[in-house]
């Protein structure tokens, strides 16, 4: 746990929470819309709150050489993801026109 100030733990934590909070208040605007293109956004999103995970639990254990497959993981799950958001954005722009 000393890898990381405890400043930029906070830091750390409170993004994985807000992201979390994210994806529920798109999840929520795509119900009360009744437009279901929002709530694949809301999904699209989860690779990247694993991925933030991934690198909190490595730093939880100062970045231990044991966990290193916590970083592809991590590297895995943020590819994964900006290519999962950037198509629930194309799906958005088309419905939008």
């Amino acid at each position: 746990m000393h890898a990381l100030s405890l400043p930029t733990w906070w830091i750390h934590l409170a993004s994985v929470i807000e992201w979390g909070l994210a994806m529920w208040a798109i999840q929520r605007w795509g119900e009360e819309q009744r437009q279901r293109e929002w709530s694949w956004l809301a999904l699209a999103m989860t690779p990247a709150l694993i991925s933030a995970m991934a690198a909190c639990t490595w730093h939880l254990f100062d970045n231990a050489a044991a966990l290193q497959g916590l970083v592809v993981l991590q590297a895995a799950c943020t590819a994964l993801g900006n290519t999962a958001m950037a198509g629930a954005a194309w799906n958005l722009a088309r419905r939008a026109r």
